[in-house]
């Protein structure tokens, strides 16, 4: 009588607790207003658009929180240097703009790790610095991924941000919109899910200020702004925030069926730090993304930094509100589900986490064993494989497919 209960849709916490009842009875088991700059959907929801058939795809599935009947799996930064066909295209469109916002470009290098691998999940080729030049802040990317933005560090510097007009995405950045619907029509009927992403306010926040990327200096101009000026760093982080949940919203209209939020530099944050100048913008724009399309999972992904490490702050990362935590590779996954169940975060899943170095210098062997390790601690519900990184560009092709192929073949206990 327990295998056949149907459990019915509704939220997402009351289905994760009757997955778990049910399963315990087996024998061997903002200030500012968003509603004038989030539009209502224009599209079907995610999940509906364009579909034929209504069944939902794998990863997706998982994301929300289900019980699957394998992994699903994808790896951050999969489409980019480490696949030949990618460095091939490089003559063509020599600049990473090139790549990222001519729509056919980033089209076919979103599309090349999932011809390759055949991945379960496709991520938008793309940057999260892509929204800032409709913001009002132009920047630059060299080919060794050096960063250039006119900084923002004085109020009639943001000036250039709150007199650049309203935030039009669905014009300014129309590229982006033409390739996730062309991407949801590539991948129609095949299974995978495809993903949406944005960088969040602190992570952003650095780039304005610095003007850089903030690692060399340990990013002593946003240190020193949220001292001498710690109202202007606020506004700065609030704007950032509203928009980025707008942008969110638009990638969900234009096809993606989940939106992954990146805090990469949150983690050189002190946790008291953390409290005041990441996690109110981590949760602001969560909760938007959900009242606005309520749907859609969201995956959260933070570095691995000096307060990070070992998942020091996955549990605050867990009360953004988020669906899935995608933890690096300095915690085990098992840990890092004790600690989320520990603190009340039952339903939130997790996304991880082989360590990129592996994949990148390991044998055939020690990439298969960990990646099994990592897959029997973790199981099959609320669980999406992944690197605890971005792949490294010298990972050799090979390794990448074996990771993908272990892990579709792995059957669960």
């Amino acid at each position: 009588l327990v295998l056949g209960l149907i459990i019915l849709p509704g939220p997402r916490r009351t289905q994760m607790s009757c997955r778990r009842a049910v399963l315990a009875l087996l024998p061997c088991t903002a200030a500012l207003s968003l509603s004038m700059s989030i539009a209502q959907p224009s599209v079907a929801p995610a999940g509906t658009i364009g579909d034929e058939s209504t069944e939902v795809p794998l990863l997706l599935r998982a994301a929300r929180g289900e019980t699957v009947e394998r992994t699903p799996v994808w790896m951050m930064r999969q489409a980019g240097r480490h696949m030949q066909v990618y460095r091939d295209l490089v003559q063509k469109y020599p600049t990473f703009r090139e790549r990222s916002e001519i729509a056919e470009a980033s089209l076919e290098i979103s599309l090349q790790p999932y011809k390759a691998y055949k991945t379960d999940g496709v991520i938008l080729f793309s940057d999260i610095l892509t929204p800032l030049p409709a913001m009002g802040v132009d920047f630059q990317i060299s080919e060794a991924g050096g960063i250039s933005i006119e900084p923002i560090r004085t109020r009639e510097d943001f000036c250039r941000m709150t007199e650049a007009g309203p935030f039009e995405p669905e014009r300014k950045c129309a590229f982006v919109g033409e390739v996730l619907t062309k991407l949801r029509a590539e991948l129609q009927g095949t299974g995978a899910t495809l993903l949406g992403f944005v960088g969040l306010p602190f992570t952003l926040g650095t780039y304005l200020i610095e003007g850089a990327t903030g690692l060399k200096t340990g990013f002593a101009e946003m240190r020193a702004l949220r001292e001498r000026d710690p109202q202007l760093t606020h506004e700065i982080l609030g704007l950032l925030a509203d928009r980025i949940a707008q942008y969110a919203a638009y990638q969900v209209d234009a096809g993606a069926q989940v939106i992954q939020v990146f805090d990469s530099w949150a983690g050189h944050l002190p946790p008291d730090e953390f409290d005041e100048w990441a996690a109110p913008y981590q949760k602001r724009v969560v909760q938007a993304i959900k009242d606005a399309r309520p749907e859609v999972p969201v995956i959260i992904y933070m570095a691995p930094d000096t307060y990070s490490k070992a998942g020091a702050l996955i549990e605050r990362l867990a009360s953004s509100g988020v669906d899935v935590v995608s933890v690096d590779h300095t915690v085990e996954i098992d840990e890092a589900r004790r600690r989320l169940d520990a603190a009340g975060y039952e339903h939130v899943g997790l996304q991880g986490n082989l360590d990129p170095a592996i994949l990148r210098d390991g044998t055939p062997e020690e990439i298969v064993a960990k990646t099994q390790e990592i897959l029997s601690k973790a199981g099959n519900t609320a669980h999406v494989m992944n690197l605890g990184h971005g792949i490294e560009a010298t990972t050799p092709e090979p390794s990448a497919a074996l990771f993908i192929q272990t892990v579709q073949e792995y059957e669960h206990a």
